[in-house]
Formats: structure tokens, C-alpha cells, sequence
């Protein structure tokens, strides 16, 4: 029996590698209890852009990571890391390690001043590693900045009235004037750049980066609009330089912004996060033969359906190749006959928690019990 082991991580509690680790412990228990033959069970940690997507991606590349002192959002100084992967010449970094909503405490997050500079020194120090092709996932943003600070940091200017560079973060963004790329990091001509996403929303609007993302980052609704003004503003100076005809393109308002920025400035290629992760860690080669796919995540309800989250997209890989998908998360929500029109078997490992402490600390136990439970159930299907 061949069972490939392809989840995310539970946010801010699991790893994806710490999820396969559990999963593969609970099929070792439900062979043991039947006097099975030990399965082939190929562990493959996955990501869909946020946070996560640079270790995953490295550690199934067998890579190493490099670690970086940035610009943290808020300003302060955080250790972000890159891997290198295939013989080195691929770097692979997470926006969020950088400029993440989770290196900000909840009370204290300011979308108006947040910056993704560190993503720019991350980027840089990746460079100075001689790396010219490098992928980014740009889930999981605390930025609301178009991406100008990973820019300046690149040596990209958005300059005001006067010829002066404006400061950092998005509300200093109302006074630009006029985008000067004349002193851009000159590797960067040389490099090629894949930005893993699945966000598909413009810039500005209704359906922007502002509107749609910026409640998540502190934004009432007075400072959404101030965002999506602090956008169009800099969106305009982009068009101004004749760098873009727009910022309408599908993915442009992911991160806050930054997608434009990756795409317009730095001539960025936009990809399904989950796609590429699965792409790189072997997925599509390691499924041939497998009789099982199990995935997990934290929470599935409809936007793990409607959005192409990792686990919907393993789902539907996994039957593309003939082979039925089992989804284990921490929870199930929205409408639930709509998982099983898209998985085989879906469960959610709860073992009568009632507070989401208590699922925390149960989590990894009510794993390994979970994955037991379903390929006891496999056995029984095969007597």
C-alpha cells in the first residue's frame, strides 16, 4: 500500500512537516493493530504561498536555509530565512518571515505604517547568495504598502513633490509624485522571479487589497479608504513611469500591494502557490501508484473550496491522477456536504475539545488518533 502524505501546516500550531510526522505515526499504529505489511508512506510538507511555503519547498528539495537579520513590519529588527534549493542556484522566501501579520501582537498592527522592507533585504541578501531565480510566496502580509519598502530596498525610489524620497509605509504613499527606478539593484536584471499566490484580487476598488485585506491588518472602514487612496497613488506613478498600463491584474492585491509591486517592478511571474509547492516538492511523480492522498489544514469551510487552498487543489491533483484524497483538519466548518463533494472522506480530529486551547494542545494526539482511525477504516474496506 502506498499512501502519500501531502498536508499544510495547522496555523500557528502544526507544521506542515510536524502534521506528516503525526499522520505517518497514526498509520504505523493502524498496521501494528491489523498485522498489516508496513505501507510506503512518502511525506511531503506543503504550502500555498504563506507562511510555510520556504520551508516546505526546501525541506522537500533537501536545501538549505539561510538566516537573515531585516526590517521587521513595524520597523524593528526580525531574523527572517531563505533556502537554497537545487544545486543553490534557487532561492525561496516567504514575505511573511519578513513582514508577516504574525510577527505583529494583534493589538498593535498599523497597516498605514507597516512596511515590507525586510522582504526587500531578504531578497537582496538572497542575492548576494548568488541565487538568480528565486521564488517568493507572498501570503500572510501584515503590509499594506504596494510593496514600496521591499522596493526602496532594492534602491527603487517613490519620490515626493520636492525630489525627496517619501518615508516608509503606506500612508507616506499619498505624497508620491513621481517613481524613479534608476537606481535598482542592477542583479536584478538578471534574475528571474516567481511570486507563489492564489490571490487574484486588483490593486484598488472594492475588491482590492485595501477593501478586501485591510480589516484583517487593523483597517476600519475611514482607513480603508485612506489605503486604497495611498494605492492609487502610487498605482498612478507606476503608470506615470510607463512601467504598467494598469493595476487591474488579477493577484496585483496580494500582500497589501505587492504582487503589483513584484509583478511591475520586478517583472514577476504569478503562480497558483499550491501548484508550484506541489510542483516542486515532487507531488506529480511521487502519486504515481499511491492507492491514498491524505492532506490536512487547521480550518476547512467553503474558502478552503472557493479560494484553491493547498488542500483543495491536493483534492483535485489526486483525483486528476486516479487516486481518492482523505482530508484530516482541525476543524470543519461552512457547508459540509460541499468537502465531500470534492474529498473522498473528511474529518475534523477534534476528540471533544471544547475551548480552541484545549484543540491546541490536543491536536497533535487527536492526529495520530485521526489518522488511525481512517486507515483502520481502509483496512475494513479491504477484507
Amino acid at each position: 500500500m502506498k499512501i502519500i502524505i501531502a498536508p499544510d501546516s495547522f496555523k500557528g500550531n502544526m507544521s506542515a512537516g510536524e502534521v506528516c510526522a503525526a499522520i505517518e505515526e497514526g498509520i504505523r499504529n493502524a498496521e501494528a493493530a491489523a498485522g498489516k505489511k508496513p505501507a510506503e508512506a512518502l511525506k511531503l510538507p506543503l504550502a500555498d504561498g504563506g507562511e510555510g511555503t520556504a520551508r516546505a519547498l526546501t525541506e522537500a528539495a533537501g536545501g538549505r536555509f539561510v538566516e537573515v537579520r531585516v526590517t521587521g513590519p513595524l520597523g524593528d529588527p526580525v531574523t527572517a530565512a531563505f533556502g537554497l534549493i537545487h544545486d543553490e542556484k534557487i532561492a525561496v522566501l516567504d514575505l511573511a518571515s519578513a513582514s508577516g501579520i504574525e510577527l505583529i501582537p494583534r493589538g498593535k498592527l498599523d497597516p498605514l505604517q507597516a512596511t515590507t522592507r525586510g522582504t526587500g533585504e531578504l531578497i537582496a541578501a538572497a542575492l548576494d547568495a548568488g541565487a538568480r531565480d528565486l521564488v517568493i510566496g507572498i501570503g500572510g502580509s501584515a503590509t499594506n504598502d504596494g510593496g514600496m519598502g521591499m522596493l526602496a530596498a532594492l534602491g527603487f525610489k517613490l519620490l515626493d513633490e520636492g525630489g525627496r524620497p517619501v518615508g516608509p509605509g503606506a500612508e507616506a504613499l499619498i505624497r508620491g509624485a513621481r517613481f524613479d527606478s534608476s537606481g535598482a539593484n542592477p542583479r536584478l536584471k538578471e534574475t528571474t522571479i516567481t511570486a507563489a499566490c492564489d490571490v487574484t484580487n486588483p490593486l484598488l476598488g472594492p475588491r482590492g487589497a485595501s477593501a478586501i485585506f485591510g480589516p484583517q491588518k487593523g483597517a476600519d472602514p475611514a482607513m480603508v479608504q485612506v489605503l486604497d487612496d495611498c494605492l492609487a497613488r502610487l498605482g498612478q506613478c507606476w503608470i506615470d513611469a510607463g512601467l504598467a498600463p494598469d493595476v487591474e491584474q488579477p493577484g496585483d492585491g496580494a500582500a497589501g500591494g505587492a504582487g503589483a509591486a513584484l509583478r511591475i517592478c520586478l517583472g514577476a511571474k504569478i503562480e497558483s502557490g499550491a501548484m508550484l509547492v506541489m510542483k516542486h516538492a515532487g507531488f506529480f511523480e511521487k502519486i504515481s501508484g499511491a492507492d491514498l492522498v491524505i492532506t490536512g489544514e487547521g480550518m476547512s469551510d467553503s474558502q478552503t473550496l472557493k479560494s484553491g487552498k493547498l488542500c483543495a487543489v491536493v483534492a483535485r491533483e489526486s483525483h486528476a491522477a486516479g487516486v481518492p484524497a482523505a482530508l484530516l483538519s482541525g476543524g470543519l466548518g461552512g457547508d459540509l456536504p460541499e468537502l465531500l463533494g470534492l474529498f473522498d472522506y473528511a474529518a475534523s480530529i477534534s476528540c471533544g475539545e471544547t475551548s480552541l486551547d484545549d484543540m491546541i494542545r490536543q491536536s497533535r494526539r487527536d492526529l495520530v488518533f485521526a489518522a488511525e482511525n481512517l486507515v483502520r477504516a481502509v483496512f475494513l474496506g479491504k477484507r
